[in-house]
C-alpha cells in the first residue's frame, strides 16, 4: 500500500496522552500512526516564546537529519483537527529495555553503564541514576548539547527493539541562553569521537546553506546564531562539557 501524503491526507485523532504537559494526541494519517501536538494546546512558559514549541520540535528533527544517527523521528508541521501543530511518526518502544534507570547504589554494573548522580528514595535508601554506555546514546547526548535541550528526561528516550534509541519531546530546545538539562551526563569530560565531531561540522556548515534556510522559518535569528556558537565551542573543546550556570543540570522529574 502506498504511503499517504503526510501533509494533505486527513489527520484523524485516535487518543490522547494525558501525562504530557502540553496537549498531545495520538492519531493516524491513512494507516500511518502519528503523534500530534497542536500549537493551540501549548502551555505558556516564562522562558520560551509562546506558540513556538512545535516549531522547535521540527527544527530539532531538521538538525538531527544533518547531524546524523536518526536521533529524532520524522517530524513536520501541518494542519490538524485542532489547528496547525507538530506531527511526528509514532515509534513503538521495547518495554523490556531501559536505557536510563534508577538502581540501588550497591547494584551498579561494572561495565556497560554510566553513573550520573546519587540520592535517596522515599524510604531513605541510596539510589543512583544511571544510563547505558552505548554509541547511539552518546550521539543523542551530543545532539542535546548542540540543540540546547532543556528537558531530556529518561522517558524522552525511546528504546527500540533493534537497539536504536530515538529522542522525542524537543519543544524546549534552541534557547539562545544556556539551558541544557539532561539525564545523559555520564560522558562528562570524555573526548568526542571522530564520527561525533563530523556530525557537528555538518551542522555548522549546514547553517550556511539549506539547513540555515529551513531553520529561519522556525527559529529566531539570535537562536540560530546561538546554535552556531554552540557547535563551534563543542568542536573546539573536543569533549563533553560539564554543567555550568546556576540552574539545575538535570530536568525534574527525571522521568
Amino acid at each position: 500500500m502506498p504511503m499517504p501524503d503526510l501533509v494533505t491526507t486527513e489527520l484523524t485523532l485516535t487518543g490522547r496522552i494525558t501525562t504530557a504537559s502540553n496537549a498531545t494526541f495520538l492519531g493516524s494519517i491513512g494507516d500511518v500512526a502519528v503523534v500530534y501536538k497542536p500549537i493551540a494546546g501549548e502551555s505558556p512558559l516564562w522562558d520560551f516564546p509562546r506558540g513556538t514549541l512545535a516549531h522547535r520540535e521540527v527544527a530539532a528533527y531538521l538538525v538531527s537529519q544533518v547531524f546524523g544517527g536518526d536521533v529524532v523521528p520524522h517530524t513536520w508541521l501541518r494542519d490538524g483537527p485542532l489547528g496547525e501543530g507538530m506531527v511526528q511518526l509514532w515509534q513503538e518502544p521495547d518495554p523490556s529495555q531501559n536505557p536510563v534507570d534508577l538502581i540501588a547504589t550497591d547494584q551498579m554494573p561494572e561495565t556497560g553503564w554510566k553513573h550520573v548522580l546519587e540520592g535517596r528514595d522515599e524510604n531513605g535508601r541510596m539510589i543512583a541514576l544511571v544510563h547505558e554506555d552505548t554509541p547511539v546514546l552518546r550521539r543523542m547526548a551530543v545532539f542535546d548539547i548542540i540543540v540546547n535541550n532543556a528537558d531530556r528526561k529518561g522517558n524522552h528516550i525511546l528504546a527500540m527493539a533493534d537497539g536504536h534509541r530515538h529522542g522525542v519531546d524537543h519543544g524546549l530546545t534552541f534557547h539562545r541562553d544556556h539551558k541544557l538539562r539532561t539525564v545523559l551526563w555520564g560522558w562528562l569530560g570524555d573526548a568526542l569521537t571522530a564520527e561525533e565531531e563530523e556530525g557537528i561540522v555538518r551542522v555548522s556548515e549546514g547553517l550556511h546553506s539549506g539547513l540555515g534556510r529551513s531553520l529561519a522559518d522556525l527559529l529566531g535569528a539570535d537562536e540560530i546564531a546561538s546554535l552556531a556558537a554552540r557547535c563551534d565551542r563543542l568542536r573546539i573543546a573536543g569533549r563533553f562539557p560539564a554543567p555550568s550556570g546556576d540552574m539545575s543540570a538535570v530536568p525534574w522529574p527525571l522521568f
